[in-house]
């Protein structure tokens, strides 16, 4: 499996032989010599951009598993403007979903946090900041962030969480210090919805239903008025398929909260 650890190693391993056979045959090419270069940056802009990847640290985006079981997932808020329509929906349909949060939000709505847990769902940590700039942090300051998220979810809820999810996706060495050092479980997702740019319902409800597949996690965001606009035909849709719809660490057997 390719990760940021061997690929570094097998590249500069390349390089020593073009450097090599330069000196005992003949000169090489030019761009031989900076090919490996360029592969290895493509190599770090995949493994930084695409969750599932692996390539910088594990992380869980979704269950192997032929049963046809899904967990839903909310990135972003919480948001005064839909999470209450999407928390109405979740509790009239009987479903339970995971929330990660982004701090500065919670500490905006702090009673919106303890509602999503009273109302049995999970709480995870979405940075506290969200910053623009997050993963050109260095490691200490990934994690003093993501520390201050965790007090502010604690605040709210007295659960201090251990699962997750990186800020826009993106993972790269210094994030993956700052989760062994916070001892946190990152989660990321395999079907992502595209909602923070839908704009028509119809429209995102016919995307993410042509993607759902057993042990699929499901990345929305609770800051769109789409996903609130259609979160309940989506949930009638796959039940009515055959799917349960399972809480996040439940699919995934993890424990949630330190």
């Amino acid at each position: 499996m390719l990760n940021f650890r061997n690929t570094g190693i097998f590249l500069l391993a390349l390089t020593a032989l073009l450097v090599a056979a330069g000196y005992l045959t003949h000169p090489l090419p030019k761009i031989l010599y900076a090919a490996p270069l360029a592969v290895y940056g493509l190599l770090l802009v995949y493994g930084s951009c695409t969750i599932g990847s692996g390539f910088y640290c594990k992380v869980l985006c979704g269950a192997p598993t032929d049963r046809k079981v899904i967990a839903l997932s909310f990135d972003d808020g919480p948001s005064a403007a839909h999470t209450p329509r999407i928390l109405e929906i979740l509790q009239r349909s009987g479903t339970e979903a995971a929330f990660f949060c982004i701090g500065k939000r919670v500490d905006d709505h702090p009673a919106l946090a303890g509602q999503i847990h009273r109302e049995g769902h999970l709480i995870g940590n979405h940075s506290y900041s969200h910053h623009f700039w997050f993963d050109l942090f260095s490691s200490r300051a990934m994690r003093s962030d993501m520390g201050q998220a965790d007090s502010s979810i604690e605040k709210a809820t007295g659960l201090r969480p251990r699962l997750f999810r990186p800020p826009y996706g993106v993972t790269n060495p210094n994030l993956a210090r700052a989760i062994r050092r916070g001892g946190y479980i990152p989660v990321g997702w395999n079907v992502r919805s595209l909602d923070t740019v839908a704009g028509d319902p119809e429209k995102l409800l016919a995307r993410v239903l042509s993607r759902i597949r057993p042990g699929a996690i499901v990345l929305f965001h609770d800051t769109s008025g789409a996903t609130a606009g259609m979160l309940e035909q989506f949930i009638g849709k796959v039940k009515s398929d055959g799917y349960q719809v399972m809480r996040l660490d439940k699919m995934l057997n993890l424990s949630p909260y330190a």
